[in-house]
C-alpha cells in the first residue's frame, strides 16, 4: 500500500473550514464569500494569475506582493488577505482554487442549499432559469443553487442533476438509447 503524500481533498476542506469558521466568528462571512468568488473569477479569467500560482519557480515574496496588490485593488478584508498570505507561507497557495471552491461549498451547505446542474440545448432566458430553479426548490423542499450551461451538443431538451438524481430529456440521450438497443438486438 502506498501512502498518498499529496495535498488531498480532505486537506483542502480543512483549510476552507478554518476560513469559514474564522469568517463566521468575525461576522464577515458574506463579504468574505463575495471576495472569494471574485478570486475564483480572477483565476478563471486571468491566465497570467493562474499561471503565476501554478509556476513552481514563483517565489513566496512575489506571491505575497501579488496577493497584497489584489487585496488592495479588490478591498479584501484583512482576514482573507492574512489567510491567503498564510497559504503562501505554508506553501499551499498552489491549491488555492481547490480550497476556495471548498469554502464556497461549505457556505452553500450551511445555508441549506442543494447544488444543481442544468444543461440545455437552447439558450435559456434568466426568467426560464429562475422558473426551473423555483420548480426544483418546490420538488426538493430545499434552496437550490443552480449552475446553468448551454450545451448545443444535446440537440434538444434538458439535462438536470440535483445531487445524485438526474433527469435527462435530451435528444442526444434518446438517440444514444436507440443506438444501444440496436447494438443489443
Amino acid at each position: 500500500m502506498s501512502k498518498d503524500t499529496g495535498f488531498s481533498i480532505t486537506s483542502a476542506e480543512r483549510y476552507s473550514l478554518a476560513l469559514f469558521e474564522l469568517s463566521s466568528e468575525s461576522n464577515l462571512l458574506s463579504s468574505i464569500e463575495e471576495q472569494v468568488l471574485s478570486i475564483l473569477k480572477l483565476l478563471d479569467q486571468s491566465d497570467d494569475f493562474s499561471n503565476l500560482i501554478k509556476d513552481p519557480t514563483t517565489s513566496q515574496d512575489d506571491l505575497l506582493r501579488v496577493v497584497n496588490m489584489i487585496s488592495e485593488n479588490y478591498k479584501f478584508e484583512s482576514l482573507l488577505k492574512n489567510f491567503l498570505s498564510f497559504l503562501i507561507k505554508k506553501r499551499r497557495f498552489f491549491f488555492i482554487e481547490r480550497i476556495l471552491k471548498s469554502f464556497i461549498e461549505i457556505c452553500s451547505k450551511k445555508r441549506g442549499e442543494l447544488k444543481a446542474e442544468l444543461k440545455s440545448a437552447k439558450e435559456l432566458s434568466s426568467e426560464e432559469i429562475s422558473n426551473i430553479t423555483e420548480e426544483l426548490t418546490k420538488n426538493f423542499s430545499s434552496k437550490i443553487k443552480l449552475n446553468y450551461k448551454h450545451d448545443e451538443s444535446l440537440i434538444g431538451g434538458l439535462v438536470v442533476q440535483v445531487g445524485s438524481t438526474m433527469v435527462d430529456t435530451s435528444i442526444k440521450n434518446k438517440l444514444q438509447q436507440i443506438e444501444n438497443r440496436m447494438i443489443e438486438a
